[in-house]
């Protein structure tokens, strides 16, 4: 069996080869090769489009793939959705597509652009937008470069964005947030019936949300007398009930937890005024929950 993975081609590319390797699941380019090989002899890739991707899966050409929800909606193609995966180019958070206009315009809102041109990538979903709105508009295919298309090209744009740098660096302002995204993980309805192939990629799915959950936690342990748990317990801000376990001195007891990188500047201190010991702070590579 051998069962073949869709990469993101484009902006996705590299935060999901990152994710991959994380994973445990490396793949390997080869210089300007569009196929990728991993270390699992199963499981091969394929960059391809986020934008491609959903047909393609759909299609059976491939087995799964990762994407956009924005990309999987705008298709309308029939998928199986495995996993939600939220991060994007820079960050864990989503991104959303939004209705911008120059900031000098006098539009305010979207049944201002009324018999307006909307220039975007994502056509469809934009389309339905101002139908639901019974706003009637003239939505155009942008093919890159939309930021700069107002106000001579068009009147208003539908956009991606994850920090809205872009957007005021062209001089534009937000009206309407018209669709919030996230990364997938999409399968083909056959492939994911098939006992094997479903079995894969719900492993990989699996290690993919691991490697994601580990990201900016780390893990704890420290030494602590029975007589100090109860103060050390109150200090940590535990994942999930931390580890407790007996040592060789039977007044002492090992504890292990997961917390926020972030928190870590604080608790740690806080931990040896509750007379902790033996503090040490390492890194993770997967949280499996």
């Amino acid at each position: 069996m051998k069962l073949l993975i869709g990469i993101p081609k484009g902006s996705l590319q590299e935060a999901t080869l990152e994710l991959f390797a994380r994973a445990g699941l490396p793949a390997y380019t080869n210089g300007r090769s569009y196929h990728a090989t991993t270390a699992d002899t199963e499981i091969d890739c394929m960059l391809i489009r986020a934008q491609e991707m959903a047909r393609y899966v759909e299609h059976g050409a491939i087995d799964a793939g990762l994407t956009g929800l924005d990309w999987v909606i705008e298709s309308g193609l029939e998928v199986t959705t495995v996993a939600d995966l939220t991060y994007a180019k820079r960050s864990r958070g989503k991104v959303r597509w939004v209705l911008a206009v120059p900031e000098s315009s006098s539009f305010q809102r979207a049944e201002d652009l009324s018999g307006r041109i909307i220039a975007t990538e994502l056509v469809h979903v934009t389309g339905s937008y101002f139908a639901q709105k019974k706003i009637d508009v003239r939505v155009e295919f942008s093919w890159g470069a939309t930021e700069v298309k107002p106000p001579m090209l068009a009147d208003a744009i539908v956009e991606v964005t994850e920090t809205g740098s872009s957007l005021k660096a062209n001089r534009l302002r937000v009206l309407e947030t018209v669709l919030e995204s996230n990364t997938q993980l999409i399968a083909n309805k056959c492939s994911y019936a098939n006992r094997e192939k479903k079995r894969k990629i719900d492993n990989l799915a699996l290690m993919l949300r691991g490697a994601m959950e580990a990201q900016e936690r780390v893990g704890l342990m420290l030494n602590v007398r029975k007589e100090n748990l109860n103060g050390v317990l109150a200090v940590l801000p535990a994942l999930q009930k931390p580890t407790i376990s007996h040592l060789s001195d039977t007044d002492w007891l090992a504890v292990n937890t997961v917390i926020d990188e972030t928190a870590a500047w604080e608790v740690i201190p806080r931990l040896k005024e509750a007379k902790a010991q033996g503090i040490v702070e390492y890194p993770l590579n997967k949280v499996v929950l």
